[in-house]
């Protein structure tokens, strides 16, 4: 095992005492350019990076996070509460008070109110699934201006003041969805369906982005049909897409970018899924596997809901005690699930 560089090595490298070593880390002062410039330069040699529980241990300090969750939504969005109250009891959650406040999915007014509820003497950081409206972003603002660190978490707020994103790439998501399904296709000329949950959710609308750039440039024989927006409603999404098998003989893919999976695995079941048509979605969740097992998806592209909330804790420590944060393994990856590697 890798030992990780302490303190005390940053103080021997350096050549000063542990107290001074302390100072400059806090920012505190009384301490020589020339010592800050030796300690910095030691840190960076070492690659010595904070360990924010350590630093909450050694002053006896308990953190306080809120996480923000859509009430309702897909799958994937409801197994964030779990993973949220999974990682509050293992490592990540050490001497911290984790707690969950649901407000309805695509509720900006709801949103918001519960954004200016919150308060410094209360919560230390909030982590949420962001809604890409102004009024959420001046919100965040507002938060951050009263001393809260903020993340989001799954769908961004990128204009706003949150101090750090967690999850994947959407664009490339969108990109990666494309190049496999005009693949999957091949040189058949069609149409191209693209279902999003709502053009309110930043994720769904820059995987949109990243699709409809590959597939324009590297797949022109294929037409884009105008976007389907279900409003993360199954039933709407099953009648929209039945309303497409019946009406479109052309139609070669569909690409679930956001919610609806059960509505639109409902109506390719109704339809016993049309020979020649290919489909992704997102989120590996028990309705998306079983229906790549059965054939009606080909392809599932996933983020791990886990490694997303298990970072947010992590990031918000990091952001609270003015630490680095470790990119590498924050990152957090686009998987790809077919049929031969679910087992």
């Amino acid at each position: 095992m890798i030992r990780r560089p302490t303190t005390r090595d940053v103080a021997k490298e350096a050549g000063v005492s542990l107290a001074t070593v302390d100072r400059v880390l806090n920012a505190r002062p009384g301490v020589r350019e020339s010592t800050i410039r030796r300690v910095t330069e030691a840190i960076e040699r070492l690659e010595y990076v904070r360990d924010p529980a350590a630093t909450a241990l050694s002053r006896d300090r308990f953190y306080r996070f809120l996480f923000l969750l859509p009430s309702e939504g897909s799958t994937f969005i409801q197994s964030l509460g779990e993973k949220v109250r999974d990682a509050a009891s293992g490592p990540e959650g050490a001497r911290t008070n984790v707690e969950i406040e649901y407000v309805p999915m695509l509720d900006g007014p709801g949103l918001v109110s519960a954004l200016d509820r919150v308060t410094l003497d209360k919560w230390d950081g909030v982590a949420l699934v962001g809604t890409d409206a102004p009024t959420v972003s001046d919100a965040i603002d507002r938060a951050v201006a009263r001393g809260v660190q903020i993340v989001t978490l799954v769908s961004d707020v990128p204009g706003s003041a949150r101090g750090h994103y967690v999850g994947i790439d959407n664009v490339a998501a969108g990109r990666t969805a494309a190049s496999l399904l005009g693949r999957f296709i091949g040189g058949e000329r069609g149409v191209v369906q693209i279902v999003l949950g709502s053009v309110l959710l930043r994720d769904h609308v820059e995987r949109r982005f990243g699709f409809e750039q590959v597939l324009r440039t590297e797949f022109p024989h294929l037409e884009l049909a105008p976007v389907i927006e279900g409003f993360e409603d199954n039933t709407l999404t099953e009648r929209e897409i039945g309303a497409l098998l019946h009406s479109e003989v052309n139609l070669k893919g569909i690409y679930v970018a956001g919610g609806g999976k059960q509505g639109v695995i409902a109506a390719l079941r109704r339809f016993d899924k049309p020979t020649g048509v290919r489909t992704i979605a997102h989120e590996a969740t028990s309705h998306s596997k079983s229906a790549l097992m059965a054939g009606y998806f080909d392809a599932v592209l996933n983020q791990d809901p886990g490694h997303e909330t298990r970072s947010a804790i992590r990031v918000l420590k990091c952001l609270i005690e003015k630490t680095p944060i470790y990119f590498d393994q924050e990152r957090i990856r686009i998987d790809i699930f077919l049929r031969d590697n679910m087992l």
